[in-house]
């Protein structure tokens, strides 16, 4: 239910959630740290800081670090630019036509599954995945 790319953009923003307030942090260093691709890391993290997970700065001591509070960043925040996880309200079978009114054979039991998922999602933060 998570993409590679999910894993990494979840692993990054905890990697960047641990470093000291004001420090900024290099697309190359995020990426060793949570042993991911540089180049693929790197667009990555602009894709975040675009949706204002993170500012960038350019230039030496430049890097990225979080735009807000790690308690105030949910995993959902962070899966949907890449995820789409919003749009996880098809039919699990990809039928066009599945609804509550003329379910599939499995539409209870996945709604159920993507609700509570998608709960999950909203409800965790990057401060619940960096708790010792």
């Amino acid at each position: 239910m998570i993409t590679r790319t999910g894993t990494h953009a979840v692993k990054a923003v905890a990697a960047l959630a641990e470093l000291a307030e004001g420090v900024y942090a290099g697309a190359a260093e995020v990426a060793e740290l949570i042993d991911a691709p540089r180049n693929y890391l790197g667009k990555l993290l602009k894709t975040l800081a675009d949706q204002g997970l993170l500012e960038s700065q350019k230039g030496k001591g430049g890097g990225f670090r979080l735009a807000k509070d790690a308690d105030r960043i949910t995993l959902f925040e962070i899966m949907e630019p890449t995820e789409r996880v919003s749009r996880w309200g098809g039919c699990f079978l990809g039928r066009p036509r599945c609804s509550e009114s003329k379910p599939c054979a499995v539409h209870q039991r996945w709604s159920r599954v993507r609700e509570n998922y998608l709960q999950f999602l909203r409800q965790t933060t990057v401060s619940d995945l960096i708790k010792k």
